[in-house]
């Protein structure tokens, strides 16, 4: 594990499970390609520790829609958190492996749950978190 956690906001756990290389900016998408592919998905990832923030973290950084630690649609990402807290039954200042977030997500978030868990979304509609959900699950049945 490296020395400091990745710091994430509860929802970016699954949209991390969900990430095909598309982004808000080039920047964002090459950040966010950086923590999920190099780090998150490469050898030894799983054991990547990750620590549950309440604003702006690792992903949100190069965001362009960031402004200071909150979001330009600070209320929508509001209520996207909570929902993924309580679903993944996260609380800020928790710790845990990305091993461990993934085995949360299998238990917690069943296939097609996503419709109402990650309503608001503008990355819903494409179906790449749902999709990896339900390869998810498939691996682990």
């Amino acid at each position: 594990m490296a020395d400091d956690p990745l710091k994430f906001r509860p929802h970016h756990f699954l949209c991390s499970l969900g990430f095909q290389g598309k982004g808000y900016s080039d920047g964002f998408t090459a950040n966010m390609a950086d923590i999920v592919v190099g780090q998150l998905r490469a050898e030894g990832g799983d054991q990547t520790e990750i620590e549950v923030v309440g604003d702006t973290d690792a992903i949100c950084a190069p965001c362009p829609k960031r402004r200071g630690n909150l979001c330009e649609n600070q209320e929508k990402i509001a209520t996207l958190d909570a929902r993924h807290a309580r679903a993944l039954g996260l609380f800020v200042g928790s710790k845990l492996t990305w091993g461990e977030a993934q085995r949360r997500i299998l238990k917690r978030v069943p296939p097609s749950s996503l419709t109402q868990l990650c309503k608001g979304c503008q990355w819903l509609e494409l179906g790449l978190c749902e999709t990896a959900l339900q390869a998810l699950h498939d691996q682990n049945t």
